[in-house]
């Protein structure tokens, strides 16, 4: 994807809906997950939410993201803003 273009509707839609269930489980303090552990909660491969995340943590003013650490696969942090 060029620097010129935008994401699609699909990606955006992903985002929101990852963004969304995030905020939602955050809520009620910080949470910990792995990508493969929610994947099917949220409609999305492992691999999506990873990049996702990264984009999410630049982009959520309302949340705070952090990469927790690495063991077989990444630990993200969540919490609200």
């Amino acid at each position: 994807m060029s620097a010129t273009q935008q994401p699609s509707t699909d990606d955006r839609s992903k985002e929101e809906r990852l963004k969304s269930f995030l905020a939602r489980k955050a809520s009620d303090g910080e949470m910990y997950f792995k990508s493969k552990f929610i994947a099917d909660e949220v409609g999305l491969s492992p691999k999506e939410i990873g990049a996702l995340m990264v984009k999410l943590k630049d982009s959520a003013a309302e949340l705070e993201i952090e990469k927790w650490s690495y063991t077989s696969a990444t630990t993200w942090r969540v919490e609200s803003a």
